[in-house]
């Protein structure tokens, strides 16, 4: 068994705990068991969990691994303290608001032996799966991904590429390694209104773009037009409501991976994926504030 923490209660965190206390049967997530969990709010207890504090959690022999669920701009020091201190850690993306922050995590979790894993619900969603399906065997000719959100407040979330780094991670599983050619973003601070608009070329030199808009009373939507040879994709496909959680089934990878159940290959591509992400993220930063 893996003793676990949930830091941060917030949706995810809420949600965090719920999986936890409610295992799927005979899965890899029976081999954790929530200890408590860390909150800057004085709650006592969540859904009959205790809370403890961030230095009990960080010291005790029964805590093995940490759920961080908490703003992104706290994560790359949330993963530092947990790693450090010897515990495996599943974080939300983004892991870290720069590039660096993130390489140097991953150097520290080899060099502790243990699991870093960043949450993969982005993928895991049956509106993904679908997507995947829809595209495979297509030969791209261009493509737009343009996502729709309410405000988010950059000093909490980290730069946009970094916030919306979901829609970076979709663009590379649907369509592979990808070169950032060019970026821009509008802002409108008294408005809480921004916009990013990044230009990418795939290994075949198709273009894609990404657009990144928030702003007050913005729906929260995924809009697509792929443009493939053997035609046009310009809606989501209707996705079947999942049988398990985006969040389960993303717990579930992770205590596989605490288990020794995932192969090295399987972590290798994974943290590639990863880190091509990050770096995207970071070269769009680049050429907005250049």
């Amino acid at each position: 068994m893996f003793g676990a923490v949930v830091v941060g209660i917030g949706i995810a965190g809420s949600v965090r705990i719920r999986d936890l206390l409610n295992p799927l049967q005979s899965s890899p997530s029976e081999s954790l068991k929530l200890q408590g969990f860390v909150s800057r709010r004085d709650l006592g207890q969540y859904n009959g969990v205790k809370q403890i504090s961030l230095e009990e959690a960080l010291q005790s022999n029964e805590v093995n691994a940490a759920f961080i669920c908490t703003d992104n701009q706290n994560h790359e020091q949330s993963i530092r303290s947990f790693l450090e201190a010897g515990k495996h850690v599943l974080v939300e993306y983004p892991m870290a608001l720069s590039a660096q922050a993130a390489h140097e995590l991953w150097q520290l979790a080899e060099q502790k032996g243990k699991v870093l894993h960043v949450e993969h619900i982005e993928l895991l969603t049956e509106e993904f799966k679908q997507l995947k399906k829809e595209v495979e065997g297509k030969e791209l000719v261009e493509g737009v991904l343009h996502f729709t959100g309410g405000p988010l407040d950059e000093q909490k979330s980290g730069f946009p590429s970094f916030s919306g780094i979901a829609r970076v991670s979709w663009l590379v599983d649907l369509f592979g390694s990808l070169a950032v050619t060019s970026a821009r973003i509008e802002e409108n601070i008294e408005e809480k209104y921004c916009k990013l608009t990044a230009h990418f070329t795939t290994t075949r030199n198709r273009p894609l773009t990404w657009i990144e808009e928030r702003g007050p009373g913005s729906k929260r939507e995924k809009k697509v037009k792929f443009t493939f040879k053997s035609g046009i994709l310009d809606t989501l496909p209707p996705a079947p409501r999942a049988a398990v959680g985006p969040f389960m089934q993303d717990q579930n990878l992770f205590a596989r991976k605490l288990l020794g159940q995932v192969s090295k290959e399987e972590l290798a591509a994974e943290k590639k994926r990863i880190a091509h992400c990050i770096d995207l993220a970071e070269k769009i930063k680049r050429h907005c504030q250049h």
